[in-house]
């Protein structure tokens, strides 16, 4: 038969395969087995302490129950004690303010590292950056450590450096506070500045050549160029930021454990010393309780925020 006699053939005859073969990719399971394991992990190690928290602090839960069991319902009768006592409202001013100068001192102090990181030579930029990763790799309870080796009142080499040997860090509430938030910013800045160099590198060089042709100070081409550039990256920051520092508890339990007087005692610490000194199990749940809904609506703000920016 001649070619141009020949039937042409049907559209619809060349396109089951193909759509076969996208349907069968839809309803495959692999993807959803493939998310189980982390979607298990999570629910065993975020969500049932959580609930099972929540449970604890509507019960009267104390060394008797812990040991056989037998915990009865008492409502909200614990997080009644706990919201009409003077303590809890002391405490959360002090988590307040100490989350409010840790955050503010490592966003200010990674945004100048970050930046000058952006300025460096290549070899020096190296050096820096690994220095701050391994600020950041050393493990918590190793570099608590090391700082209390630093502040040691006879031995250490800040009293030595400073000329002021016999002073006890350890023994003044406001000197103690200091030296966690001095530990505290000092492991958080690797993390923040690696991160914000990190969008740094993503802005166009035209755009800071442009702004230096009009004239632009160093000043004005951060708070033109680059802050609304990068604001969702700094909100975000700001937001693991509050987290991390607002339950922070390793540091200031191996250094002071709350103390001295109490001076150095945040919600976690709070939380742990009721359950663990007085054992009222049911208390320091409720306490835990609480410091999870003041992050979360934190963090839901914030995040409302971010996303009616964007939009």
């Amino acid at each position: 038969m001649p070619a141009a006699t020949r039937a042409p053939t049907p559209p619809l005859a060349r396109t089951p395969q193909p759509a076969r073969r996208r349907a069968r990719r839809r309803t495959s399971p692999w993807p959803y087995l493939l998310i189980t394991p982390a979607v298990v992990a999570g629910v065993l190690l975020l969500l049932y302490p959580l609930i099972r928290a929540g449970v604890i602090s509507v019960q009267h839960f104390r060394m008797g129950e812990l040991v056989r069991g037998g915990a009865t319902f008492v409502g909200l009768d614990n997080y009644r004690e706990l919201l009409t006592g003077e303590e809890f409202w002391s405490v959360l001013l002090r988590t307040a303010v100490w989350t409010a100068v840790n955050v503010v001192l490592i966003v200010g102090l990674s945004t100048g590292v970050a930046l000058m990181l952006l300025r460096l030579g290549r070899r020096m930029r190296v050096a820096l950056m690994s220095a701050l990763a391994l600020a950041w790799a050393t493990p918590i309870i190793a570099a608590t450590t090391i700082f209390q080796w630093l502040f040691q009142s006879e031995l250490g080499i800040v009293n030595w450096l400073l000329d002021i040997r016999g002073y006890s860090w350890f023994a003044d509430g406001g000197a103690m506070f200091a030296v966690l938030v001095i530990l505290v910013v000092w492991q958080s800045v690797p993390f923040a500045a690696l991160t914000l160099y990190a969008g740094l590198t993503t802005i166009p060089v035209e755009l800071f050549e442009s702004a230096r042709i009009d004239g632009g100070t160093s000043r004005q081409i951060f708070t033109k160029v680059v802050f609304p550039i990068l604001r969702p990256m700094f909100a975000l920051i700001t937001s693991l930021e509050v987290i991390w520092v607002f339950k922070c508890f390793p540091q200031i339990w191996v250094l002071s454990q709350g103390g001295p007087d109490g001076a150095t005692t945040t919600l976690p610490v709070y939380a742990f010393k009721i359950a663990r000194v007085l054992h009222r199990y049911d208390l320091g749940s409720a306490v835990a309780v609480v410091t999870v809904v003041i992050l979360a609506v934190a963090l839901v703000a914030n995040l409302r925020r971010m996303l009616r920016q964007e939009s």
